[in-house]
């Protein structure tokens, strides 16, 4: 540790708040993100880092600097995550009701709980390049393929997977971190790779277009003049032929031209009105919030949100949440005025 940040650390343990924030808020973004991939929930990832914070603060005497502040923070957000994830399961399980009417799906699934992470939360994050042992790429281990693959692991194996494969830690720091042995740690490292292997998308999917750029806009704007006009025809022929539609937490999803058509000729024929859409982006993949307009006053209300995936020049996946109260990560307006 820098005689610098061992001079802070002893102000802040002698009470100082101005020097505990100086140890600790070059971490708070980054932190929320990691309390997110393990947790799928950005309220829940907010929560806990206030949790995180406030354990750190009581336990600074504890803290004895033989690893970094980052680490120790990490060890600290992790094992609450983990907690937190303990606690779910011991609550009842919540009955989700089957989306009313809706066809047959491709296949069932078990539920995922998940929120789409705005891209606003991730704007100035600090450069932290991860260690030599991290396999995934910023970007890469917060897009909603990697977030949902995550959530299918048992929660130990998450933590190290994220500990080790995206942050980039050592077997030893991990298994300090989780309290465990390194054999452990490798073993659960070997099971979650495998498992992600198996759910994650083929190796041989092109590329998605780069944020913002030319051609992300084209694709991206057909799909929104497609969705605003009703026009699911022209939706269909922008996805690629093994596109999957799913709505986290239904375990419903709907894969392929045929199947997805069918969903969404059904789900307009419920409505009634096509879509308003403002675009935003979330979990580094471009989204809109959907308006529904309302036949009793002149604005159209929160509906849902749209996230796509996108591959090469289509669409590879649509997710779908129908959870309006997330809106209002996003800066999305409560209601749109009538055109």
């Amino acid at each position: 540790m820098e005689p610098s940040t061992q001079a802070t650390l002893a102000r802040a343990r002698a009470g100082d708040d101005a020097a505990f924030h100086e140890l600790t808020d070059p971490y708070r973004r980054e932190l929320k993100v990691h309390c997110y991939r393990i947790l799928g929930s950005v309220q829940d990832a907010e929560d806990l880092v206030q949790e995180t914070l406030l354990a750190a603060w009581r336990g600074l005497e504890r803290f004895e600097g033989r690893s970094s502040v980052r680490a120790w923070l990490y060890r600290i957000a992790t094992n609450r995550c983990l907690n937190a994830l303990r606690d779910r399961s011991r609550r009842p399980q919540e009955v989700l009701q089957t989306m009313a009417a809706a066809p047959e799906p491709t296949r069932w699934t078990e539920p995922v709980w998940l929120e789409p992470y705005p891209d606003v939360l991730l704007e100035d994050m600090p450069d932290r390049s991860p260690g030599p042992a991290a396999r995934y790429e910023a970007r890469e281990s917060i897009e909603l393929a990697f977030i949902v693959a995550l959530q299918n692991l048992p929660p130990r194996q998450r933590a190290v997977l994220v500990l080790r494969d995206v942050l980039g830690f050592g077997t030893a720091e991990v298994a300090e971190m989780l309290d465990t042995g390194e054999l452990s740690v490798k073993g659960a490292l070997q099971r979650g790779r495998a498992t992600l292997r198996a759910r994650g998308p083929a190796a041989d999917r092109d590329s998605a277009p780069l944020p913002n750029s030319a051609r992300e806009r084209e694709l991206v704007g057909r799909f929104a003049d497609a969705v605003e006009s009703g026009d699911i025809d022209e939706v269909v022929a922008l996805l690629a032929d093994d596109a999957l539609l799913t709505m986290p937490p239904h375990p419903l999803e709907y894969e392929g031209h045929e199947a997805i058509a069918a969903f969404l000729r059904n789900r307009a024929e419920l409505r009634g009105a096509a879509f308003r859409v403002v675009p935003t982006r979330a979990n580094s993949q471009p989204a809109f919030g959907c308006y529904l307009p309302d036949p009793h006053a002149a604005v159209a209300r929160p509906y849902g949100m749209i996230v796509l995936t996108l591959a090469g020049d289509a669409i590879s996946a649509i997710t779908w949440f129908s959870d309006t109260s997330v809106f209002r990560n996003f800066g999305l307006p409560r209601t749109l005025r009538d055109r």
